[in-house]
């Protein structure tokens, strides 16, 4: 059995622990799918590049409000996805795991197989029995599926290998309401898919801010075929596609049914008891310094995460890769002020408290709403949805939470964390600073102005 100072297991956030600073200690990297984790392969990164074509497709459909005469003529689907993969992820990723077995890493041992404890900080990889000083989960999370579509036998597709298809389907039923069924109905009813979604909460993206998912889910109902509110209880297939029943009798149909309905920490497939490791419901539990139950073991990202975002995973990565080498001087897991984007259309991002999560806790907000509408930018944009909503304590002027639904959200967003990780006074900002005319950032300049403090 060989013996490891560290044994990594994942190669998502996790493969960027070995620095300099770990070149004299053997370690083993165990990785059982493909190198670089969820968001380099099947995550974040390819499905924005998605996003992105998709956005132009939209923006060239939407050209007649601007009195533009243009069409979108044709989506060449395979060359987006050979782009996509074959010239951009699929190198990094054998990239990534040819550097992590070659002559630049020679304290690396890479193992391409399943890891399961079989002993206290002993795991079984494949055929083989390593055991390690140190270990760090970082095995991120799978797609969850329910029991009425995964014992039902039909064909169906998650966010791991959708983005794959050998060509575009003419209709797409999505079930789930959350940031991966939203992201991918733009991707795909952009590119010319007919998409129905259908969803047991009566509204999309529940989880946002009631005003933000009241005002997506009307426009999406502008977009896409919604069904909401509503169950499956069965579901089949034949020469047409898969069909899905819901509780009202009603009968959906589409050549492709993509499953949207969360994802599920891999921690349950690890026999984490067996190496004295406990979990903390669907989550490996773990302290504020990414500490599991078990002496030497860590983890971090998905698998324990609240925060199922890859700049969490990150962040997690970087407390533990210091906590591994500064055992007296221990960081903290990075959970403030945590922000989230959907790269849906129209494009929605967020940080801090809902107002009803404000409201509970019983602080004294004002709260203000601005319409992209109502600045100069956004006429020229001829935008009527988009509008950011600016939550703050009456008392201090302390920002508690920012909303963003609208073109370029994500981006907008940031001037915003970065108030809220410095704990600036909100009525400073709004007057200390220059707000360049006439652009979009003029929405956050105006909601910080509309905040009531008197």
């Amino acid at each position: 059995m060989k013996h490891y100072d560290l044994i990594i297991i994942g190669t998502g956030s996790g493969n960027s622990i070995p620095g300099p600073e770990f070149d004299d200690q053997s370690i083993a990297i165990v990785e059982k799918g493909t190198f670089g984790g969820t968001c380099l392969n099947v995550g974040c990164i390819p499905t924005k590049m998605f996003v992105y074509a998709a956005d132009v497709a939209t923006e060239i459909r939407e050209a007649a409000k601007y009195n533009l005469s243009a069409s979108l003529t044709g989506v060449d689907w395979p060359a987006i996805v050979d782009r996509v993969f074959a010239q951009r992820i699929d190198p990094i990723a054998a990239g990534g795991e040819a550097y992590r077995r070659g002559e630049e890493t020679p304290n690396i041992d890479v193992y391409a197989e399943h890891a399961r404890f079989v002993d206290k900080r002993t795991l079984q990889v494949g055929e083989e029995t390593i055991s390690g000083e140190r270990i760090v989960i970082a095995t991120g999370a799978r797609p969850s599926v329910l029991p009425v579509i995964a014992e039902s036998g039909v064909d169906y597709y998650t966010n791991e290998n959708i983005l794959r298809l050998p060509a575009l389907p003419k209709t797409m039923i999505i079930q789930g309401g959350g940031f991966i069924a939203v992201e991918f109905a733009h991707i795909f009813a952009s590119l010319g898919v007919q998409v129905t979604i259908t969803n047991r909460s009566p509204i999309l993206l529940r989880k946002a801010d009631e005003t933000i998912s009241q005002r997506f889910t009307e426009i999406a109902a502008e977009q896409w075929n919604l069904k909401l509110g509503r169950t499956v209880t069965a579901a089949t297939q034949d020469a047409r596609g898969v069909t899905l029943t819901l509780d009202n009798g009603e009968q959906l149909t589409g050549e492709i049914l993509l499953v949207a309905t969360g994802r599920t920490p891999n921690g349950d497939q690890m026999d984490l008891a067996r190496g004295g490791i406990e979990m903390d419901g669907e989550r490996i539990k773990v302290d504020e310094y990414g500490r599991t139950t078990a002496a030497g073991v860590w983890a971090l990202g998905d698998v324990s995460s609240p925060y199922q975002l890859k700049h969490v995973a990150n962040a997690e990565m970087r407390a533990v890769r210091h906590n591994l080498l500064h055992g007296d001087d221990l960081r903290p897991m990075p959970h403030e002020h945590v922000p989230a984007a959907v790269f849906t259309h129209p494009q929605i991002a967020s940080v801090g408290m809902t107002e009803a999560e404000a409201k509970q806790a019983g602080l004294d907000v004002t709260i203000k709403i601005q319409n992209y509408g109502d600045t100069a930018y956004g006429w020229a944009m001829e935008d009527t949805t988009g509008f950011a909503k600016l939550i703050a304590d009456r008392k201090t002027g302390r920002l508690l939470g920012a909303h963003y639904l609208g073109p370029q959200a994500s981006s907008l967003i940031q001037q915003l964390i970065t108030v809220m990780a410095f704990d600036l006074d909100v009525r400073e900002v709004a007057r200390n600073q220059y707000w360049i005319h006439p652009a979009l950032p003029e929405v956050t300049e105006n909601a910080l102005l509309g905040l009531d403090f008197d």
